[in-house]
């Protein structure tokens, strides 16, 4: 299975981004993660179009951008412009779904569908096979550095069987409380991406994290 690390910017140190961006360049990383939120849907305000075109300026790999805000419709073609590689929306924040998919796609853009640690994946069944990828969350989004939902192992194992059984192409992502004590048990249930950002940015070599977590197990 090709394991992918997306480390979570969330984490960085705001005061020297490019230089966190850099570090991420020159590691084993696949992408990196950026946290939008609106302090709406989730009760934090993070980043906005000015950094996410910075952050581009400097990355040498594809800006997964998980959108934690209501009606993101509005801001799908912008997200674009501004460099997103990758776009994901909340199922619970996404009256349409299936149109908010579509238009990420037609922009361009990887389209996945994110699930909170409450909503089962049985709720994507009937869309699995429009979608490219699907980030479940384990922890409660909002703020880093919270405590993994041990269950998520379960929803993994539940969609893995989802991807077997409609769209073998799906990767599964998985955001929350990420770090050597569960990195390998994750890829081993079924993930394919694993989102990581206190236990990166606060280790002491945050590019040997990087790569002990992709390694994990292996």
């Amino acid at each position: 299975m090709n394991r992918k690390i997306a480390p979570s910017l969330l984490s960085a140190d705001f005061g020297k981004l490019r230089e966190d961006i850099e570090m991420i360049n020159a590691s084993e990383a696949d992408w990196f993660h950026i946290d939008v939120m609106d302090g709406v849907f989730v009760p934090n305000i993070t980043f906005g179009f000015p950094v996410i075109n910075y952050i581009k300026k400097y990355a040498k790999k594809p800006l997964d951008v998980h959108l934690m805000i209501i009606d993101p419709d509005r801001y799908i073609e912008k997200f674009k412009d501004s460099g997103a590689d990758i776009l994901t929306v909340h199922y619970e924040a996404c009256i349409h779904l299936h149109r908010t998919i579509h238009k990420i796609r037609e922009s361009g853009m990887t389209a996945g569908a994110v699930l909170n640690p409450h909503s089962p994946v049985l709720l994507l069944e009937d869309i699995l096979s429009d979608l490219d990828l699907v980030l479940l969350m384990s922890v409660n989004p909002g703020f880093a550095a919270q405590k993994f939902i041990a269950n998520t192992y379960e929803k993994i194992r539940k969609l893995n069987q989802l991807r077997t059984d409609r769209n073998t192409k799906l990767l599964i992502e998985v955001d929350g409380g990420i770090d050597l004590a569960n990195a390998q048990k994750l890829f081993e249930a079924g993930a394919n991406v694993l989102v990581a950002g206190n236990s990166i940015f606060s280790s002491a070599d945050p590019v040997k994290m990087i790569s002990d977590l992709k390694n994990s197990g292996r």
